[in-house]
């Protein structure tokens, strides 16, 4: 899609809004064409060309109407402009973010955190400053013609002598379009480069401590800069220059009128007065000129942003598509109310089957050939059944689990609920039918009890149960406010295990059909572990499909699957295990051994 075609999406969003913006910027710009008449006519009153009965009293009062005027057409003018840009804006970043979250979820953002918040912050407001310099041109454009007819009735030949240089202008704006572009998108690269960096340290900071590589990082941050400025100089240089060079025409402009006008004075055709108001409309067209050569500069660099947001939000026509679509944004009255997801009768669990499911990571340097694929991957879960993966570090069982759920795209395979194949995974299996606890699970800065609702009524969510399942009941009298607690960034004010435990407990509070945990337990202590899962199977039906090497959970399996590299090995009971499968019997024995805390988080990541 055509960055023009982009432009005319957005401004259909809010035609009315819009126009209104166009109109009061047009009023604006042709008050000042007034005030620039009304020095014409003051010039004329001194010198004695003014028409008859025009004074220099009836002259000051012009000036003060226009103005007031102009004040007035100001005030009205940028409490629109306010309003369609804040609309503009509001839209782009929620199209954004809604883009985020319809993508298969463990691959929702490309890049890392940082560059994602660079696009929404940066990239969104140069699109919307491009609407804002669209509405510029074309009131511009008015106080030109307007301009043009006033200057060519008093004199066309000096009209003429003043325009073609300016139109000169346009012609380099072209021919230096294309590397204004080349340098915007290396800046931006850049940019993002460094943003990422500085995100991600700050995530792992404790990483970094154990690894000692505070100074290495440092360095390393400083290369990303050194290079971001030389992108940055280059683009600034290169656009300031140009924007000079623009401005500076009107001064060219000026002395070109004095030339051409100095018969036309002394013959007297041409008054002090027209004189002042060629000056005066020089400068206007010199402004619209120049603007016009930024607003080139800016479509180049738009043009970078929407590719950037593209990306963000998917490939192709399709992810522009979603970026400028037009959707409620709520920005008066009362939000609408959050959709409670109700239970269906197709929506209770009698078996889950998944047959030949097959994934590969995407190919890369290091990778050439994929760096894991999950191949041919077939069981059942019945209602009521309590089944494990478990499998060696880097077996897969985490990427099985985003294939099944759909936060990874399967690439063969089927998946049925009930006997009845499952066409969007990423949508199904939510609450009520699914709900899933990652390895490292995602707590934000507010209370405990807002984490565990995360946006549900409190109504319709049984939130005493739900701690008391996930046994977290024991730690709310240690915690300050109990429920009320504000956890901090991540759950940081919270350990490990009282963090996997709140995730738990989000699970609990929506009752799913079919609870899926990645290695829920691996925080916990064996006692809190097993009275968790005596809670969990309280609910006669509760169904559960659990990634772990605990030996509670492995004893309490109906069904244990064993991962290797990517497969199933096997699949049976523990003693059935135990007798026919020399993988499992080597996990059981801890040749295998468990992973350290440290190690846990090395194994999220190869696992996915």
């Amino acid at each position: 899609m055509k960055i023009r075609s982009i432009i005319w999406r957005l401004i259909r969003y809010r035609p009315g809004l819009y126009a209104a913006d166009v109109g009061a910027w047009i009023a604006i710009l042709l008050f000042e064409l007034g005030a620039g008449y009304v020095a014409k006519l003051f010039f004329d009153v001194i010198t004695g060309d003014a028409p008859a009965g025009l004074t220099v009293w009836s002259v000051v009062a012009l000036v003060m109407a226009a103005g007031l005027a102009r004040i007035v057409s100001i005030l009205v003018g940028a409490l629109i402009d306010i309003r369609h840009r804040f609309t503009m804006e509001t839209l782009l970043r929620r199209n954004l973010l809604e883009g985020i979250l319809k993508k298969p979820g463990a691959r929702s953002v490309p890049g890392s955190t940082g560059e994602a918040l660079n696009t929404f912050r940066d990239d969104v407001l140069v699109v919307e400053d491009l609407l804002s310099w669209l509405i510029d041109q074309l009131a511009l454009a008015s106080y030109a013609a307007v301009a043009l007819i006033i200057l060519i009735r008093i004199d066309a030949r000096i009209t003429a002598i003043v325009v073609v240089p300016l139109l000169s202008v346009v012609v380099a704006a072209r021919a230096v379009s294309k590397y204004i572009r080349r340098f915007r998108e290396a800046s931006r690269r850049a940019t993002e480069k460094v943003t990422g960096a500085i995100g991600e340290a700050m995530e792992g900071v404790q990483a970094i401590q154990l690894a000692g590589a505070e100074e290495d990082i440092v360095e390393h941050v400083e290369v990303l800069n050194r290079e971001r400025l030389r992108t940055t100089v280059k683009d600034r240089l290169l656009s300031q220059s140009f924007h000079s060079f623009f401005w500076n025409a009107a001064t060219l402009c000026t002395g070109l009128i004095l030339l051409a006008a100095a018969d036309g004075i002394r013959a007297g055709t041409f008054t002090v007065g027209d004189f002042a108001l060629f000056v005066t409309y020089v400068g206007v067209l010199a402004e619209v000129i120049a603007a016009f050569g930024d607003f080139m500069i800016h479509l180049k660099q738009a043009g970078v942003s929407v590719s950037r947001m593209r990306n963000l939000v998917g490939s192709g026509d399709g992810g522009v598509e979603q970026v400028v679509a037009h959707r409620p944004i709520h920005l008066r009255g009362d939000l609408p109310d959050v959709a409670t997801p109700t239970r269906g009768p197709g929506d209770r669990l009698h078996s889950l089957r998944v047959r030949d499911l097959a994934y590969r990571w995407p190919e890369d340097e290091e990778h050439p050939g994929g760096p894991f694929s999950l191949d041919d991957i077939g069981f059942e879960v019945r209602q009521g059944e309590f089944v494990v993966i478990t499998g060696r570090i880097g077996s897969g069982k985490t990427t099985l689990l985003r294939a099944l759920l759909g936060l990874l795209p399967s690439e063969d395979g089927s998946i049925e609920w009930n006997g009845i194949r499952v066409e969007d995974p990423a949508n199904f299996f939510v609450p009520p039918r699914c709900a899933y606890t990652p390895q490292v699970p995602q707590l934000f800065s507010q209370s405990l009890r807002e984490n565990i609702l995360m946006g549900r009524a409190e109504e319709g969510a049984n939130v005493d149960r739900a701690v008391r399942t996930a046994v977290l009941d024991q730690d709310l009298d240690q915690l300050q406010a109990g429920l009320d607690t504000v956890v901090g960034a991540k759950g940081v004010k919270l350990s490990g295990g009282q963090r996997q435990r709140t995730a738990a407990a989000r699970m609990f509070a929506r009752e799913p059909e079919l609870l899926v945990f990645d290695d829920l337990s691996s925080a916990l202590d064996v006692e809190t572990e097993r009275a968790l899962w005596e809670r969990v199977f309280e609910r006669e039906d509760a169904t559960c499909l659990v990634v772990s090497h605990r030996r509670p959970a492995l004893r309490r399996a109906d069904r244990i699957i064993v991962l290797t590299n990517g497969r199933i090995d096997a699949v049976g009971t523990h003693d059935e295990l135990l007798d026919a499968c020399d993988e499992y019997t080597r996990l059981w024995s801890g040749e295998w051994s468990a992973p350290t805390a440290i190690e846990a988080g090395k194994r999220s990541q190869m696992d996915s």
